[in-house]
């Protein structure tokens, strides 16, 4: 049987790190070249801790076809986090928004299947 607690704490620091992500899209948008440091730290740390979570639980119980496709597309909005945050914000250039848009539907996405994977049928 699926280890759903493990997929419901992951989805927990996947939402929060969610709510840090598109307060910092909002930001971009409005005009700020690139979020405070804390909050792209925190935002980072969040997803991050999610991420192996998930990636335990798909490596080390049975887990739904869908848990396993949000952590694939988990890793990927991951490269495009990194990219962000080593190849712009630490450089102090503005992030590109076509990037941030495509890192926060995969992620949008991956949680969507996260929580498929774990919810009641």
């Amino acid at each position: 049987m699926p280890d759903f607690t493990v997929l419901q704490w992951a989805t927990l620091f996947f939402t929060a790190a969610a709510v840090g992500g598109l307060t910092m899209g909002v930001m971009r948008f409005k005009g700020a070249p690139t979020p405070p440091v804390w909050l792209a730290v925190g935002h980072g740390l969040g997803a991050a801790t999610g991420l192996v979570i998930l990636v335990y639980a798909c490596l080390m119980t049975d887990v739904p076809s869908q848990a396993k496709m949000a952590a694939t597309l988990f890793v990927l909005a991951a490269l495009g986090g990194f990219t962000m945050a080593f190849g712009y914000h630490a450089r102090q250039l503005a992030l590109p928004k076509g990037l941030l848009v495509a890192h926060a539907v995969t992620a949008a996405t991956a949680l969507g299947l996260l929580i498929l994977a774990w919810m009641p049928r």
